[in-house]
């Protein structure tokens, strides 16, 4: 049986803000040997275990970290857990759209990462994007499929997001990390405060993630209102190094309410 069944521990409060995993990293280390540790599917399940509400991937092309069938696995495995949700991201431009259509995941962020970038490092262009994505976005939500758009924290890009119908936005927090404990927090934290205010005005989800941790995350959430989620999978796996899977979301999640407490 599903633990979460009877101890209700993945079930977010109202209020406070999910934590998705991104397991990417834990893939990555996986595909460096060809012994198939860690175990993607195992290290998820922990993580659930632990109280995080939600998994994410990031599937690119060549596969480097997570793969389909790694998808596929992840999406099996989740059937057993009902509370949790799958966010699925990538661009729709490359591989996503057919792995969504065949998973059907709770969620998908349309990222528009090339095929050869590290890692993602910008927003969408809606005004040069947009009425390609919009047809695509709505696709996905007759599959009854939720539909993030990954943003920069510009606040006149929200009802452009709006307008092509995306349920939700994914608010790109790098710059923040960056300026987290220097002179420039306060100016980069006020951007996403006025990008999360422009988005709800007009009807969006806030979600938000990149180089999200342990030390900026309070603060982050103290000051942005109404952050539905956070997509967190870098930090996460290097304290895990530390800390093991399940004590580093039991951190995250205390982190989050501490936050959010009243």
């Amino acid at each position: 049986m599903n633990p979460l069944m009877l101890s209700g521990a993945c079930e977010a409060s109202a209020g406070l803000t999910a934590l998705s995993v991104n397991v990417n990293r834990v893939a990555l280390l996986r595909n460096s040997r060809p012994v198939g540790i860690p175990d993607v599917v195992h290290l998820s399940e922990l993580a659930l275990q632990a109280g995080a509400d939600g998994i994410t991937v990031h599937p690119r092309p060549d596969e480097r970290h997570i793969t389909a069938q790694d998808v596929h696995a992840l999406a099996t495995m989740l059937k057993a857990w009902p509370q949790a949700e799958f966010n699925i991201e990538g661009n729709p431009f490359h591989n996503l759209m057919d792995l969504v259509r065949s998973v059907r995941p709770q969620q998908a962020t349309f990222v528009p990462d090339s095929v050869e970038q590290a890692t993602s490092d910008h927003g969408w262009n809606l005004a040069r994007d947009g009425e390609r994505l919009r047809p695509l976005v709505a696709e996905l939500q007759r599959m009854g499929v939720r539909v993030s758009l990954f943003m920069d924290p510009d606040p006149a890009a929200m009802a452009l997001a709006r307008d092509i119908g995306a349920d939700r936005v994914e608010l790109y927090t790098e710059a923040y990390a960056r300026a987290h404990g220097t002179p420039s927090q306060a100016q980069e934290l006020q951007r996403h405060v006025e990008a999360a205010r422009a988005a709800l005005a007009v009807g969006l989800g806030v979600n938000a993630g990149h180089d999200l941790n342990r030390q900026n995350l309070p603060d982050f959430l103290r000051a942005v209102p109404g952050v539905a989620e956070v997509s967190i999978g870098h930090a996460i796996a290097a304290d895990a190094l530390e800390l093991g899977m399940a004590e580093t979301v039991r951190a995250y999640q205390r982190c989050i309410r501490s936050a959010l407490a009243p």
